[in-house]
């Protein structure tokens, strides 16, 4: 078996509303072989993986997919259930999944979900070689596919910490974005409401409290200063200001460097002179300023504040193994590293125990050595503290705190001034005062971990992660959203997003645009090239200034990556024509139509899809619409429409040449459509229905009818407002029309406004991605030859044909149309375009449909022109 694609699906998509892995699988030889026709095959795989009796497949019931393989199933199907129960067993509950003929004989396309995308990749590959193994009856190794599995998870997989604020994040709502693989740097919600979290240490985190807590000499000046009680100890730059400082307080001493943390680098209960040169080299080797100071006995405790509140309190105590009377130091650390709850570093909810020279200390000081055999119930302490990044273990004692303790802790975090703060206390116990026990603060902890108080070894776990969301959102009703509206179809996408930017600016709000052509923030174009699909989703979601998102939603993304984005509050479906049909396994138009409801499927409860009523497959797509419905229409007396908005429904339509919004009995009229500049006083008819599809969008995202008035009023077919969307320009006597309708319906549509633009000849520059179709190209060119005296061809991306077959096809096409149009194919499209401004003269349209917007518009500034965008095409000052 060859994977020939192998991606995630990051959104809703053509397969699945959730993030969900896509396989283009092709099963080669074994087409002919499908499971019925391999002997034991069932009794193999149920062997390896009896938990795959849950699976239920289509048959509906427990053991449905073993049901299946009995009767005979082909290797793709197989492949997707395998690659869902693997990420099963290694902790990611999936379920969903599907296998899809192509139209390809022997390729099938494979599709489930995921949790964690590495994962989920990783388990595809493994599920092909498994299933390719038992297939042609090979022995199938488990155990090694799940260790390879568990450490692509391990390598991937969010802290314990970081994860807990995550989940909480989940539970009410609120979308969230991994911004790096590194370091668990996370965004939550959208736009101008994000808030961002780097593990622990939240964006509201002060500099100056996290410098505070990072230095340890300078936390006991603020707490000591304030009353609370804190070791007493020097810093010290040298051994003999150790010695100094330890004649001064006494021993026993505790040693740290100034600056650390996870404990790396202290030493506690130091009792000679010997000790203190050991413990120094070690703090020193951390960090050239050390702390000697006294040792507080008691036990170790981590007290959590978030946001002013003591949310947990947990009783450490270092690594440790307790004797059975039989076993050998040695073997006891090596049996307590294999509890499955321990990993390396922050990955699991304890951490493994690493002997180093510490712990050889310690171990020495109990005049022990690992090969000691350890009595029974004698405790073996490895580690001078108890941090569980070092190996300890911890007891909730949230419960047990007395109030006096709890408000020192919520005074503390006060003091240093820290939103999430985690402080050491060493005391005999937390259910009494501070000042009636031997008790001292010994640290403070900015981005503390939260493992000991999500799962500690003994108590009660607590849910820390959701206090930290709560302060981050404190409206219990806030999901950190903003309004995002999506629009797809095949034509008017880029101008029905920039005319609905417009709309929404011009109502005061601060924008983030994607379409083809640009991404603009706040009305500044920040990023030039083709934006219509997830990765600019992203990156407008990602802008801190931005209120609303606009974003135009193209096939192409939708089948590579999914949406951008898990919701929306407006999804635009302006209409379903033939279009790169053949690409991504999409033939027909119902498929094509299928793959452009993926962004009405994607409303979110409460919000709104707007449709065309006047595209038949656009009005049967109504099925997969979510939310409210809002149909827009040029026909007025549509009877779906009707119907629609007998039943309150609002439609958007034009009456006596007025744009209208309708409900009920009402009629409200919105503007003239001589007015609405975009649509060329109504010849335009695909921009009238651009500016029905806009004011409904605008509508459902709560802008009055006036302000829609305004907004329709000021778009103007301008290279600033909608560069290369009907861009009409007087130059030196003739009028340039700058388009880019690049296939059979956009051209079609701008026939009807080439024929009302007066000229003594119309001249064309054209061409077409070589992903259409033969016939499809073939018939752009008979429309070009249908609506112009002369039709220069270029050609553009050959996207997999040979140079020059798109723009032949194409000039056949022109070329099978009687009536005397001169066609030419001059390759480059600037050479095209020169070629066209050399032919045309006074009286002449010319209509460039290119790629190169910007380099036309140049050429045109070499000659005295002016804007030719408040003229009617009968030529007369609107």
């Amino acid at each position: 078996m060859n994977i020939l694609e192998h991606r995630a699906l990051r959104g809703p998509n053509y397969y699945s509303r959730y993030p969900a892995i896509f396989m283009r699988l092709d099963i080669g030889e074994l087409e002919e072989r499908p499971s019925d026709l391999v002997p034991g095959i069932v009794e193999r795989l149920t062997t390896l993986l009896p938990t795959l009796q849950e699976h239920r497949c289509s048959v509906g019931r427990p053991g449905g997919f073993l049901e299946r393989l009995g009767r005979g199933t082909w290797a793709g199907h197989v492949v997707e259930h395998v690659a869902i129960e693997l990420q099963n067993l290694i902790g990611f509950s999936v379920g969903y999944g599907k296998t899809i003929d192509s139209y390809d004989t022997g390729i099938y396309n494979v599709v489930y979900r995921y949790r964690d995308e590495a994962c989920g990749l990783a388990a595809g590959v493994e599920a092909v070689g498994l299933v390719e193994r038992l297939f042609f009856s090979e022995a199938v190794d488990l155990p090694v596919i799940l260790a390879r599995l568990r450490k692509v998870r391990d390598a991937h997989m969010l802290g314990p910490s970081t994860a807990a604020i995550v989940d909480a994040a989940t539970q009410r709502g609120i979308p969230h974005a991994r911004l790096s693989e590194e370091n668990s740097y996370i965004q939550f919600g959208h736009g101008h409401r994000q808030q961002r979290i780097q593990a622990t240490v939240t964006g509201h985190t002060d500099l100056i409290s996290h410098g505070i807590a990072d230095d340890k000499e300078w936390t006991k000046q603020v707490l000591g200063d304030a009353g609370i009680p804190v070791p007493q100890g020097r810093v010290c730059a040298s051994f003999d200001e150790a010695l100094d400082a330890v004649r001064a307080i006494g021993y026993p001493v505790a040693v740290k460097p100034v600056i650390g943390n996870h404990g790396r680098g202290v030493s506690t209960n130091i009792e000679d002179d010997q000790a203190l040169r050991d413990a120094f080299d070690v703090a020193s080797h951390r960090n050239p300023t050390v702390i000697v100071e006294q040792y507080i006995r008691g036990e170790d405790h981590r007290l959590l504040v978030i946001d002013g509140k003591l949310v947990a309190a947990a009783r450490r105590r270092p690594a440790h193994v307790v004797g059975d009377g039989v076993a050998t130091l040695q073997a006891l650390v090596d049996k307590e590293n294999r509890d499955p709850r321990r990993g390396i570093g922050h990955e699991n909810l304890l951490t493994q125990i690493q002997l180093d020279d510490q712990s050889r200390r310690l171990i020495g000081q109990q005049n022990l050595t690992l090969q000691s055999v350890i009595p029974a119930d004698e405790i073996v302490f490895l580690k001078p503290t108890a941090n569980l990044s070092t190996g300890g273990t911890a007891t909730d004692v949230t419960d047990d705190v007395h109030p006096e303790v709890r408000y020192v802790a919520e005074r503390i975090a006060r003091l240093v001034g820290l939103d999430i703060i985690g402080i050491d206390l060493l005391a005999e116990t937390l259910t009494k005062p501070l000042e009636e026990q031997s008790a001292a603060v010994v640290e403070v902890n900015a981005g503390p971990g939260f493992r000991m108080h999500l799962a500690p070894t003994h108590g009660e776990g607590r849910d820390v992660g959701r206090p930290v969301i709560d302060m981050l959102f404190p409206d219990s009703e806030t999901t950190g959203r903003i309004p995002i509206a999506a629009v797809t179809g095949t034509n008017g996408k880029t101008t029905t997003v920039r005319l609905l930017s417009h709309l929404l600016r011009q109502a005061g709000r601060n924008v983030g645009m994607a379409c083809t052509g640009a991404i603009e923030i706040d009305n500044h174009v920040i990023l030039r090239g083709d934006y219509s699909g997830p990765q600019a989703a992203a990156i407008v979601l990602r802008e801190p200034t931005v209120e609303c998102a606009v974003l135009e939603v193209a096939r192409g993304g939708i089948m590579r990556r999914g949406l951008g984005f898990d919701e929306c509050d407006v999804g635009v479906l302006l209409n379903i024509a033939s279009d790169h049909l053949g690409e991504h396994d999409i033939h027909t138009l119902d498929e094509l139509a299928r793959c452009k409801t993926v962004v009405i499927d994607a409303v979110r409860q409460g919000g709104t899809a707007v449709l065309n009523a006047d595209d038949p497959r656009v009005l049967e797509g109504q099925e997969w619409a979510r939310g409210d419905i809002i149909f827009f229409t040029l026909d007025p007396n549509s009877r779906p429409v009707r119907q629609h908005v007998r039943e309150q429904g609002v439609a958007f339509t034009v009456h006596n040449e007025r744009i209208v919004m309708r409900q009920g009995h009402v009629e409200a009229e919105v503007i003239p459509v001589v007015d609405v500049p975009i649509t060329f006083e109504g010849h335009a008819r695909f921009n009238v229905a651009n500016a029905l599809a806009a004011s409904a969008a605008a509508y459902a995202l709560g802008l009055s009818i006036a302000d829609i008035q305004m907004g329709l009023q000021t778009f103007h077919p301008t290279p600033g407002q909608n560069p290369g969307r009907t861009n009409l320009i007087d130059a030196d006597g003739m009028k340039v029309l700058i388009d880019y309708g690049h296939n059979v319906p956009a051209l079609e549509a701008l026939s009807e406004l080439v024929g009302c633009i007066p000229a003594r000849r119309r001249i064309s520059v054209a061409s077409a991605p070589g992903n259409r179709r033969d016939e499809d190209l073939f018939t752009l060119g008979t429309l070009l030859a249908k609506m112009h005296d002369v039709v220069f061809i270029y050609e553009t991306d050959a996207r997999g044909r040979t140079p020059g077959e798109a723009a032949r096809l194409l000039r056949e096409g022109a070329e099978s149309i009687p009536g005397g149009c001169r066609v030419e194919v001059i390759m480059e499209e600037q050479q095209a375009v020169e070629q066209a401004f050399n032919e045309a003269s006074e009286g002449d349209l010319l209509v460039l449909l290119i790629d190169d917007v910007e380099g036309a518009i140049e050429r045109i500034r070499g000659r005295r022109f002016q804007s030719a965008a408040a003229t009617t095409p009968d030529g007369e000052a609107s």
